[in-house]
């Protein structure tokens, strides 16, 4: 092939500028699938295996159309254009004498590379040595091309002899079905439901109707000051709602050698008359709010740790606030933990004990991991000296149970899928799907996820490449609010629409969990190696 457009020009502003836009998008974007750390962006993916494939213009009006074109390519409202995606499809196949080239990134990631091949009509090859980057590059390459192509309706429900009491409540519309979108729509339902029988009484709604979308929690520990031992919540700041229209706090108050709590701003009966960004803890250091006395970060983690004789840590935790929500009505409202939200949640810590007897009985090994942080990595908190050493130790118990029993909930439709001999493969993409899902919520449901006051939901723990350590978290309700089920089904569900929605192709992608260095095929076997390395 002679030169190549992206050898001679190519349109780095107009790109540059939708990749930097992409990072905004959300509704059916990859990156909303699963988290990958060094994604690439899709704009910049598409435009550079374009003008890679495709000859150098001959003249310099038709590079300007060229580079004007690829502007138009390259916008994420235009990923599945088919005129435009036609257009950049057919002068890839004239520039390789009518035939896709067969494309390959062996360093597929999150999958940004192959999938604009695929897209662009190449033979397409993705590879990873990390199992999570295949992972992820099944679900987005191989899975919606091999069974997202629409069925007729008639055909789908007739395959499916457990939908034939319930088709009136699937909401098919059209003469035919996107077998693989409507199936992971209701499995994640089925999940849901059975979820929710079992473990949705340790949530309960208020007697107002309004239903818990997240519950405040401090750590604490102990003052060291022998004439005051007062519990310390630490904080390190106590805004819940921080907005020009809508200010709410949570004041310490300090009685005695314990501290109570009451929530003033907008739309209660105290106003603020204190600063909240004033916690009780920065860089490690607390003050307590009763007696005034300094603890230093040493002697602060010191009471996350066993004593010098086998004493059990000092350190705990308190619930301090419930985060709610009613439906139909908008805005989010607080109010200040009770005794019986304490003992939903004991009795939540109880039913965990019995649950993850059963699943370990069940699958053989423990179902809440018990694999060794690494206690020397600075990266994560386990290095950092409190008392992590396991990484279920992320998690609290109400948070592990559920996790639990969404996860034995997917094993179970595995199963019933299977019992209807379904092709495994095909058990294996809404499984896998559902699995992602999972996924996407257990990087909420830690103790390290926090109480976003300016958004009113909650920010993942695992939202950088790092574990630090969190004083105050924000635990998610798995039925309602941003961290639950539903929320993180519906944005699977939007990926699978839009992967689906790619032209179909002759072939289907390969996806392999390989080295780059040991590639199983010939010498230029390959048109073009399209890859971003790692560093």
């Amino acid at each position: 092939m002679p030169n190549s457009l992206l050898e001679t020009a190519f349109p780095i502003k107009a790109v540059s500028e939708q990749s930097v836009r992409e990072k905004n998008i959300r509704h059916g974007h990859i990156s909303t699938l699963h988290i990958w750390w060094a994604r690439r962006p899709l704009a910049a993916s598409r435009a550079t295996i374009y003008a890679a494939l495709t000859p150098e213009p001959k003249t310099r009006e038709e590079q300007q159309e060229r580079l004007d074109f690829i502007g138009e390519l390259c916008k994420w409202e235009n990923s599945n254009n088919k005129e435009l995606i036609e257009r950049a499809r057919r002068e890839i196949l004239a520039a390789n004498g009518g035939v896709p080239p067969k494309v390959l990134d062996p360093f597929a990631g999150g999958g940004s590379i192959p999938l604009e091949a695929l897209r662009l009509g190449c033979e397409t090859y993705a590879s990873d040595l990390n199992p999570v980057a295949v992972l992820i590059e099944k679900a987005t390459l191989e899975y919606p091309q091999k069974y997202g192509q629409p069925i007729p309706k008639e055909e789908y429900l007739k395959a499916r002899p457990y939908l034939k009491d319930q088709a009136g409540q699937l909401n098919l519309t059209g003469d035919t079905v996107n077998p693989l979108l409507e199936d992971v729509k209701y499995w994640g339902n089925w999940v849901l439901e059975q979820a929710r029988a079992e473990i949705g009484r340790f949530y309960p709604p208020d007697e107002g109707g309004e239903i818990p979308v997240g519950y405040i929690w401090a750590r604490t520990i102990i003052c060291n000051n022998p004439e005051c031992r007062a519990e310390i919540p630490l904080v390190r700041q106590t805004w819940l709602a921080k907005k020009d229209k809508k200010k709410i706090a949570y004041k310490l108050i300090p009685k005695g050698n314990r501290i109570d709590f009451e929530i003033c701003g907008t739309g209660y009966p105290t106003a603020i008359d204190f600063d909240p960004e004033q916690g009780t803890v920065a860089r490690a250091k607390v003050v307590c709010p009763c007696c005034g006395a300094g603890i230093s970060d040493k002697e602060n983690r010191a009471q996350f740790n066993p004593g010098p004789n086998g004493e059990p840590p000092t350190a705990g935790q308190r619930m301090i606030a419930v985060v709610t929500h009613k439906p139909g009505e908008s805005g989010k409202k607080y109010r200040l933990a009770t005794a019986h939200d304490l003992q939903v949640f004991q009795s939540a810590t109880a039913y965990l004990a019995t649950k993850r007897a059963e699943l370990q009985a069940k699958w053989g090994i423990d179902p809440v991991p018990d694999e060794l942080m690494n206690i020397k990595d600075p990266n994560t908190v386990a290095g950092r000296g409190y008392g992590f050493t396991k990484w279920g130790d992320l998690f609290n118990e109400r948070q592990k149970l559920a996790l639990i029993v969404y996860a034995d909930k997917i094993r179970t439709v595995c199963e019933i899928i299977l019992s209807f001999n379904y092709p495994i493969d095909f058990t294996k993409s809404i499984v896998t799907y559902l699995g992602v899902s999972l996924d996407k919520i257990a990087i909420y449901q830690t103790t390290f996820g926090y109480w976003h006051n300016t958004r009113e939901l909650i920010n993942p723990g695992m939202g950088r490449q790092a574990l630090v350590m969190t004083w105050d978290y924000a635990e998610g309700s798995l039925f309602g609010g941003n961290a639950d089920w539903v929320s993180s089904n519906n944005w699977t569900l939007g990926v699978i629409k839009h992967c689906t929605q790619i032209l179909k192709n002759s072939f289907n992608s390969i996806v392999d969990n390989v080295s780059a260095t040991h590639q199983n095929y010939q010498n230029e076997y390959f048109d073009a190696v399209v890859t971003d390395p790692p560093y």
